[in-house]
């Protein structure tokens, strides 16, 4: 494990007890990949990036049958004990590792939410990965992405996400900017109202542009690449938080 996947791995490990509940499943996500596949009866769909696998059980109950990775042993361990479905597989694996776990044409959607991407240290990552997710795609499959809007962000010098704050929690979450890069330092303040405890982290993502990334699906042949502004499929304009991918294996 580098460097990086240790920071990101202490930051999930560390917050894994209360994300479900600082990340509930949106029934807009479901809804999006049921236009574009529709019915998900029986339908093979990898979920990158599951978290604690409110995702994965939302398309579970709808008759998918989910194969759920991640590679932070406290998140699956959440997912495996309170969203466990007969129609789902959780895995501990590698998102750049997934032709190699999977093989040719296995499924029928492959979805990556949660601003999972950016988790990735740099483009040649991100290129292998869609690499990885167009060999997995049965032929005319489809690639969901959703990731924060980085040109905006960059553009506006966004410096903290709006707060979660609810019955159980307050997150807080803030972005330092290096002006001779991409990489953003994210630094995020969890508070646990009913004991008081405070944890605290920092790690780094990669603040990947529209254009690079549109760039990089069609390297990896993608087609019908289309971007929008949430998952309803409300046009980008690129002023707005939320960026959301959906193209195609032709």
């Amino acid at each position: 494990m580098n460097r990086i996947e240790s920071k990101h791995n202490r930051f999930y490990s560390s917050v894994a007890r209360y994300y479900s509940g600082l990340f509930p499943l949106n029934p807009a996500q479901l809804m999006c990949i049921e236009n574009e596949l529709g019915s998900l009866k029986g339908c093979c769909l990898l979920d990158v990036g599951c978290g604690s696998g409110n995702l994965a059980y939302g398309l579970a109950g709808k008759g998918a049958l989910v194969t759920a990775i991640d590679l932070n042993v406290a998140l699956l361990s959440e997912a495996k004990n309170n969203r466990n479905h007969q129609n789902i597989t959780y895995r501990k694996a590698d998102m750049l590792h997934i032709a190699r776990l999977f093989g040719r044409a296995k499924f029928d959607g492959v979805i990556c939410f949660g601003n999972t991407l950016v988790h990735l240290s740099d483009i040649i990552q991100m290129r292998d990965f869609f690499n990885g997710v167009h060999t997995v795609l049965k032929q005319d499959g489809v690639f969901f992405i959703q990731i924060l809007n980085y040109d905006y962000i960059f553009l506006n010098k966004t410096e903290e996400l709006p707060t979660i704050d609810n019955e159980t929690v307050r997150f807080e979450r803030k972005y330092r900017f290096n002006p001779e890069s991409r990489i953003i330092r994210f630094g995020t303040r969890l508070t646990i109202k009913y004991t008081g405890e405070v944890i605290e982290n920092e790690t780094d993502l990669l603040g990947i542009g529209r254009s690079d990334l549109l760039q990089l699906l069609n390297i990896a042949a993608f087609s019908d690449i289309q971007m929008y502004a949430d998952f309803k499929k409300t046009p980008t304009n690129g002023n707005h938080l939320p960026l959301v991918g959906v193209c195609r294996k032709t």
